[in-house]
């Protein structure tokens, strides 16, 4: 039953009630914070999507990651997936609205990196079938939704579920939720980009006899011409 009284009064009186037990996800959002900081730093990639106000959200931290949040920082990956107009429009044209996410995840998605979802509901049918595409392709897949059990919370490794029953509370608080992320990755941040340095930084192996030695990935197509001089062409 909702609350009597003013909007303002509704409004506040049912955020209100959401932000106590909200304030118990502070493990998980550090959690979350900390293990985004790492994949970034290590040149993973998140992906987010949502629809309609969802949506809204999951570019507000996009930006926030591949901007900033409070101080200057290196940007890092990170695309929300309805952005991309051109390649919405003709994925929902040629396949189907339910697919706009989960094909761009199995373009865009690689294993190791992070898909989140955003729904007040938990129930929208593209973002399901993104999150199992996700998990098809070795992706974490985490959900922030409103009351659960729902579907997406069901489909997806790890949820955020905020407990109100109101979408405006649900959406108000995948915001702050965004915010806290950004948060504690950038407190992560240093030592996620320490620990990667330092990976970077240890030196090969020599390989064994008969095989080739690892290297950086070369650009463009290596030609080898075996004249016995060992000459090669990049073109």
């Amino acid at each position: 039953m909702m609350p009597a009284g003013s909007p303002l009064d509704v409004h506040l009186t049912n955020l209100a009630a959401a932000l106590a037990p909200y304030r118990r996800c502070e493990p998980q959002l550090a959690r979350w914070g900390a293990a985004l900081a790492h994949r970034l730093a290590s040149g993973g990639r998140l992906l987010v999507a949502g629809n309609g106000g969802s949506a809204a959200e999951a570019q507000h931290l996009t930006a926030e990651l591949v901007g900033k949040l409070r101080d200057d920082r290196q940007p890092l990956s990170a695309i929300a997936l309805h952005a991309e107009s051109s390649a919405v429009t003709a994925i929902a044209n040629d396949y189907g609205y339910a697919d706009v996410y989960a094909r761009q995840v199995r373009a865009h998605g690689r294993p190791g990196d992070v898909l989140l979802l955003l729904s007040t509901s938990g129930t929208s049918g593209n973002l399901l079938a993104a999150a199992h595409a996700a998990r098809d392709a070795g992706l974490a897949t985490w959900a922030l939704t409103g009351p659960a059990p729902n579907p997406l919370a069901d489909a997806c490794d790890e949820v955020l579920a905020v407990p109100s029953a109101d979408s405006q509370v649900v959406q108000e608080l995948h915001l702050v939720t965004s915010h806290l992320l950004c948060e504690y990755l950038e407190q992560e941040l240093p030592a996620a980009l320490a620990v990667t340095g330092a990976a970077a930084n240890v030196p090969a192996e020599p390989a064994p006899a008969g095989r080739l030695a690892s290297g950086p990935v070369r650009t463009g197509v290596e030609v080898v011409l075996d004249g016995g001089a060992g000459q090669q062409v990049d073109a």
